[in-house]
């Protein structure tokens, strides 16, 4: 290729995304004399394997660690004698970016902005192209037979876009000011081998490739033009070496598709049928019609697409069922509106060498010269198999549930943290979140009052604040970060009627609506458990009556009933602690969802656990039974007695024992008192 422009030292930022990896590989193979730097931060939509045609060249090296860095970015200037940079590092995916705009603006244009001044201070800079998008034009209309030129008015339309035009702004002005060389490119959407499946294409593709329906927004007659990477990966090249300093070049194509014309496509390359494999879905927020390019400036430097729509198609298509593992659990993208964990720390590593180790790259979080190369917590690392290792955020420290989460994270080895937020303080549980970098949430704090229920029919605005507000809360702010929350919600939302007889063993499934009004705390539970069920992202477990091997323990089911002067004799569903939390874990590991009835099978009554306790525990125990009239007169809220059917839980983990079975072999085999 004829040059005008030939670089020395190239930084790519970004460069185990998508497209920047496509870029990055063409240029090390086609100039082996350029030096290339790579920055990459490794947040969800990286992945290192994207740069392994790169790993074994001399001229390629890889950096991790954050454009938002200043010293870092700096040290990296003056170090690797860069001369140029093509800044491709962003947050770029418009559903994301309704639900955590904030970090649209740190990543897209803080970021920008460090770098270009970093480019300011150092002064050695000789081209800085911009990686920006076609969204900054906003909508274009839908008879427009002209696409939007380079000077066209920007008018973005979503926080994502705003974010690119900002940083453009940035871009302009340091161009103008400080006379960096710059240059800005806005691309069309792109397709091919190693995207991240949150973009339509591969999403659609690793549905249809499971024979799962294809969610369209809307009614997918929006229309979209799609380039596929090498083509893309070229223009770049092209740019690079021709671009026009202080010129903004479009990358597009006159090609256009409608989405759902797209689905069709892919439902016939695997030979399903579009009527049941396509579903319509609500609409994202202002979901522009149209995005249309003038790419002729482009076409005037000697660039033009080369992969028809359905060579590209197919090629791509090749690469995810042959690479069905790249990325590792990719359930959450899957959703029809996903929301992806936006924070860095969620690696994935190279099969084969680390890249961290070679010595040709270095990890570093800050400038080499002030502290040594620093490695993301260990938490934070993939395996090798590519599944992202555990790492829980757990709400309720000083509570049972809680606490007793926390010895099991320790016995499993799984890294966790105790949430320091409020719950219904939104901030401060979206800090924990960006300080922790979870993998899953448990919830479970919560107000059941003290010492007991009745507390809360005189303590009704702090029980709303928690269990309601607080909840729904975590639970929001969660998906806006594509996390599950395992979330501890109670059975005590029903209570024995005509189609659930007392001792019928008939018991009330996850399908049921609550029938328990008897307590302001059964209310507010079943109030926020009906609400949950628009949050795709939560798994609430219905504990009843819990217990645990621990007998001292005040809150015990078994310690309760035993330091009573009278109780009641009436069978209730129940929840061994000591046999069903780890099953939560195991649930949150495996991303179970909805409602779940969390009580180990059957149903058994007070005087049948009180015989337990004489027989293992205490011979000389005695107590006395009274009515549920009589209790009634002692109580201020009443109490919900029911049995639930546990066959769905069952279902999942054959081997939980019944209630009866569990009491024996996790309580009172435990605690038996030898005699002599």
């Amino acid at each position: 290729m004829t040059s005008s422009y030939i670089p020395k030292n190239i930084l790519i930022t970004g460069a185990a995304g998508f497209i920047a990896s496509h870029v990055c590989n063409r240029l090390i193979r086609n100039y082996p004399q350029y030096n290339i730097i790579v920055l990459d931060k490794l947040d969800y939509c990286s992945n290192l394997k994207n740069l392994n045609p790169s790993r074994e060249y001399p001229n390629f090296k890889f950096i991790k660690g954050d454009i938002a860095s200043a010293d870092l970015v700096n040290f990296i200037l003056v170090t690797e004698s860069i001369d140029t940079i093509m800044h491709f590092a962003a947050q770029t995916h418009v559903d994301n970016s309704f639900g955590n705009s904030f970090e649209f603006t740190k990543n897209n244009i803080y970021g920008t902005h460090v770098l270009l001044e970093a480019c300011k201070v150092t002064g050695q800079i000789r081209r800085f192209i911009h990686v920006s998008t076609d969204e900054v034009y906003g909508e274009t209309d839908e008879d427009a037979v002209v696409g939007n030129h380079e000077a066209s008015q920007l008018l973005p339309t979503n926080p994502y876009s705003a974010t690119k035009a900002g940083a453009e702004m940035l871009v302009m002005a340091y161009g103008r000011s400080y006379g960096l060389p710059v240059i800005t490119t806005r691309g069309n959407n792109v397709y091919g081998p190693n995207q991240f499946p949150e973009k339509m294409i591969p999403k659609f593709l690793l549905l249809a490739k499971s024979g799962k329906t294809l969610p369209i927004h809307g009614d997918g007659s929006n229309v979209r033009s799609y380039l596929y990477c090498e083509d893309v990966a070229e223009a770049f090249e092209v740019i690079l070496h021709k671009g026009e300093v202080g010129h903004v070049y479009n990358i597009g194509t006159k090609k256009e598709r409608r989405v759902i014309d797209v689905a069709r496509e892919i439902c016939k390359l695997f030979g399903l049928n579009e009527d049941t494999n396509i579903k319509f879905v609500e609409n994202r927020p202002f979901n522009d019609q149209r995005y249309f390019l003038d790419d002729q400036k482009l076409k005037n430097l000697g660039w033009s697409e080369q992969t028809p729509w359905e060579e590209g198609l197919r090629k791509t298509m090749d690469w995810y069922v042959s690479n069905p593992d790249w990325w590792g659990d990719v359930s959450g993208a899957l959703l029809p509106h996903p929301r992806m964990l936006m924070i860095p720390g969620i690696e994935r590593k190279i099969d084969g060498p680390d890249l961290n180790n070679s010595t040709s790259s270095f990890v570093a979080n800050g400038p080499p010269s002030k502290a040594k190369a620093l490695q993301e917590p260990e938490s934070n690392i993939t395996s090798l198999a590519g599944k992202p290792s555990l790492k829980f955020l757990i709400y309720g420290r000083t509570g049972w549930i809680g606490g007793l989460l926390g010895k099991i994270c320790e016995k499993q080895g799984i890294p966790f943290e105790y949430g320091r937020g409020r719950l219904e303080n939104r901030s401060s549980l979206m800090a924990d979140i960006q300080n922790v970098k979870p993998t899953h949430v448990f919830n479970a704090a919560g107000v059941t009052g003290r010492p007991n229920v009745d507390w809360c029919e005189t303590h009704k605005p702090e029980t709303i604040r928690v269990n309601v507000a607080g909840t729904l809360t975590l639970a929001d702010v969660c998906r806006e970060h594509g996390l599950l929350m395992m979330n501890y919600a109670t059975g005590c939302i029903f209570e024995y009627d005509d189609a659930h007889p007392l001792g019928s063993g008939i018991g009330f499934k996850e399908e049921d609506k609550p029938n328990f009004t008897g307590s302001f705390y059964s209310k507010t539970k079943a109030m926020v458990e009906e609400l949950l069920k628009e949050y795709e992202n939560v798994c609430t477990l219905r504990v009843r009556m819990p217990i645990s091997s621990d007998l001292s323990n005040p809150r015990n089911f078994i310690t309760k009933i035993s330091r009573y002067n009278k109780v009641v004799d009436i069978p209730n569903s129940m929840t061994i602690l000591d046999e069903l939390l780890p099953i939560s874990v195991e649930m949150a590991k495996r991303n179970l969802r909805g409602i779940w009835n969390f009580t180990n099978p059957g149903a058994v009554s007070h005087n049948e656990i009180l015989e337990m306790y004489k027989a293992y525990i205490d011979p000389s125990f005695k107590w006395v039974n009274f009515t549920l009239e009589e209790q009634a007169k002692v109580i201020v809220a009443a109490r919900s007695n029911n049995e639930m059917d546990a066959s769905k839980l069952k279902s999942e983990f054959p081997e939980m024992l019944s209630i009866k079975e569990s009491l024996i072999k996790h309580v009172f085999e435990p605690n038996k008192k030898t005699t002599n």
